[in-house]
């Protein structure tokens, strides 16, 4: 089944979402952004859709329009932007509630969360995307669901209080993650050592959480009750207080979890 599709944002889930529905065979009719030069950078890679700086949409050919914006823009675009009789408005926040489309002059409501990460000069794979879908009506659902599936991607019906929890795990999983690795780039930067040693364990470490799960996968100085290596850690990060606080703090949350689970 074939959509007209019109995206409202020009950031990064605005710049691969767009590419991946026309690939799949959608028709993007138009782009708006603020800023029509960013709008622009998007079109010029689509086959023929506008780039709009002004929220009229009155005359679109779109059924359905997404909401590809920060969490912040959401309730005023949705307020803002004019639409043509019968659409469909959609956005794709992870924490933001079905309800903040109320106002909108949409005949229908719902959202499509990609549950991925994105950045603008990494490819992604949408079959690789989780799509968590949401809205009160069914046939708007039912929609979302055939679109979700035009793009290969694995998806799912999530209620906006259920999808929040998502979220914030996600939060934990890829972001506070991420960050982790960081943290541990600059320690061996800082004393001029190779990252590229403890790729490995990484690589290791998160394949082996997701095959036998994170709590049978967890080992370290916390997990053995360790003290004299958890508190020589903590010495040396005296360098930075706040590293050498989250080390504590996460290194406490280890032990207090195992204590509780008897290991």
């Amino acid at each position: 089944m074939e959509f007209k599709i019109a995206i409202l944002g020009t950031g990064n889930v605005a710049w691969h979402l767009s590419g991946a529905l026309e690939s799949a065979g959608h028709i993007i009719t138009e782009v708006y952004g603020r800023n029509l030069q960013h709008a622009e950078k998007i079109t010029d890679r689509l086959y023929a859709t506008e780039a709009k700086d002004d929220l009229d949409f009155s005359e679109s050919e779109a059924e359905i329009f997404i909401l590809a914006v920060c969490d912040q823009a959401i309730a005023s675009l949705a307020d803002a932007v004019i639409l043509p009789e019968g659409s469909i408005l959609v956005h794709t926040s992870g924490s933001m509630p079905l309800e903040i489309l109320g106002y909108s002059s949409a005949s229908y409501t719902g959202i499509l969360y990609p549950l991925q990460s994105f950045s603008k000069h990494h490819r992604l794979d949408f079959s690789d995307v989780a799509l968590l879908l949401e809205s009160d009506d069914a046939d708007t659902l039912k929609k979302l669901r055939k679109l979700a599936g035009s793009l290969k991607s694995p998806h799912y019906t999530v209620k906006s209080k259920d999808r929040k929890a998502v979220h914030v795990a996600a939060v934990f999983a890829s972001n506070f993650t991420n960050h982790l690795i960081g943290i541990a780039e600059g320690i061996m930067e800082r004393q001029s050592l190779d990252f590229e040693m403890l790729k490995p364990l990484i690589i290791e470490q998160i394949s082996k959480a997701l095959e036998i799960g994170a709590t049978r996968a967890q080992t370290g100085p916390a997990l053995r009750e360790d003290l004299d290596t958890l508190e020589s850690h903590h010495h040396f990060l005296q360098y930075d207080e706040q590293l050498a606080e989250i080390y504590r703090i996460i290194s406490q949350n280890i032990l207090d979890a195992s204590s509780s689970r008897g290991f």
